[in-house]
């Protein structure tokens, strides 16, 4: 009895016109996306070879360490899902206009937009006369009448919409995928693989839940006409509303300080008022030097300077206790603003950091907005990979800043004591780069497992709320 009712739900569904509209539209819009997305993908990956290259010209032949952190950055390079999302690695930002305005004014769209938006809406239109429909031609009653139980037609319904929703999108990504390997710069691992195995059961998810809710609605309305109605008054508010609207209202509940304020404050700390405090303590600390090295008082070109330097050590050693006078004086003032600096930053990231996190509290009431956390997650193109990435920063500026660059400094000294180590053009061609790793997949489906839980739930609450809706539902 129950695969009858399915296979019956099925058929309906597979011989109606919407299915077959939705069908087409998926399957082009998955392949077109994976086609231009594809394309991106190998374009980012050009443009990342080439600014690495004139990174490592640069460190070859013109890098000195007092310039040295505005050109050598970590920076992820695109990462082969990007083929099918794009994630918070998008570059689409208004610096990005006048180069490419396309992207910008209309976003490229990827697979979490195909499937929150439009797998969405195929779900609801499948499903808002579920039950509504048929009660409006009769055949609801004449199956009641024929003693077949509730329980199993509501079960045959969420079922056969389910597998009907799904078909099509299997089918769709599986031709968009053949796109994406067949190409020969794009690589996919195990992980990979893995990870988009794990986005399918998201997206499974994801739509069993809109599939729910048309049914649901369609359970409560008698006409179909004020069904849909409802659908889409619902699908707004959970798609395009709540989403939306969270960021709002976190910034309202949980204000922080504009980012561009804090900017500005932390760099005059950093630049005009710690020239100032580091000219002060410069001429307070060498000025004790001189009072114990008179000898420093001479006037003396640089080259007689470095042959006084090698020929008398006293004059060597009054000479080292000024160069480090004066690097400590530096060293205090760039203490000194340094931390006030970092205290307004770190109350600013506390702060945002506490507002993103209630936006994302608020946000998860919305299906679509779980679907898109645990894709990105797992694709490695949302917020654990900025966590991840942050962690491997971290990493290499301390092997640059604090191994390497102490080690090149220690050398210029020693072959020049009167050389100007921080602007002094270096060979850095030997600097330790930054290597990005993805992270792995334990820790990608970690993120992910809230919004995993929250569509379950969601499924559960809604499934229990349609059974029980159809079982009350007077059929007359």
């Amino acid at each position: 009895m129950g695969r009858t009712l399915i296979a019956k739900e099925m058929r309906a569904h597979l011989l109606s016109f919407r299915f077959l509209a939705s069908f087409v539209i998926l399957f082009v819009l998955v392949v077109l996306t994976a086609v231009v997305l594809t394309g991106d993908f190998v374009r980012k990956l050009d443009e990342y070879s080439g600014r690495q290259a004139e990174i490592d010209r640069y460190l070859r032949s013109y890098a000195h360490f007092n310039r040295i952190q505005n050109v050598l950055q970590p920076t992820q390079p695109p990462i082969p899902f990007m083929a099918l999302v794009r994630g918070l690695t998008a570059d689409v930002n208004m610096e990005a206009f006048d180069d490419d305005p396309l992207p910008v004014m209309s976003p490229l769209i990827d697979l979490t937009f195909i499937v929150t938006i439009l797998m969405s809406l195929v779900a609801l239109i499948l499903t808002y006369d579920a039950v509504s429909g048929e009660k409006e031609e009769g055949t609801l009653k004449l199956m009641l009448a024929n003693s077949v139980p509730r329980s199993k037609i509501i079960l045959a319904k969420v079922a056969g919409a389910g597998l009907t929703l799904v078909g099509p999108m299997l089918i769709s990504l599986a031709a968009g995928m053949l796109v994406v390997i067949l190409h020969p710069r794009v690589g996919w691992t195990g992980v990979d693989w893995g990870a988009l195995g794990l986005i399918v059961a998201g997206a499974v998810l994801y739509g069993g839940v809109f599939c729910l809710i048309g049914i649901l609605v369609s359970s409560v309305h008698r006409s179909s006409a004020s069904s849909i109605m409802t659908s889409l008054f619902v699908w707004t508010l959970l798609v395009l509303v709540v989403p939306n609207l969270s960021p709002y209202v976190a910034s309202f509940l949980s204000p922080a300080p504009s980012r561009i304020k804090v900017a500005r404050e932390t760099a005059r700390l950093t630049d005009v008022d710690r020239d100032d405090l580091g000219r002060k303590l410069q001429d307070e600390y060498q000025g004790q030097v001189l009072k114990d090295h008179p000898v420093l008082a001479e006037r003396l070109s640089e080259p007689e300077v470095k042959r006084r330097i090698g020929e008398d050590p006293a004059y060597r050693m009054a000479f080292e206790a000024n160069r480090a006078a004066g690097e400590r004086a530096w060293a205090e003032a760039n203490r000194i603003q340094g931390a006030k600096a970092e205290a307004l930053n770190e109350d600013r990231s506390r702060k945002e950091e506490a507002q993103t996190d209630l936006a994302r509290a608020i946000s998860m009431v919305s299906p679509l907005a779980d679907f898109a956390y645990l894709a990105t997650d797992l694709s490695s193109t949302g917020t654990q990979n900025q966590v991840h990435f942050g962690r491997l920063s971290r990493l290499w500026g301390q092997a640059f800043y604090r191994d390497y660059r102490t080690k090149k400094v220690e050398e210029l000294r020693a072959k020049d004591p009167t050389a100007d180590a921080w602007n002094t053009p270096v060979d850095m061609s030997d600097a330790p780069r930054f290597r990005y790793v993805e992270e792995g997949l334990g820790g990608r489906l970690r993120a992910a497992l809230p919004p995993f839980a929250v569509l379950v739930g969601y499924g559960i609450i809604l499934f229990a709320a349609a059974y029980v809706s159809f079982i009350r539902y007077d059929v007359r």
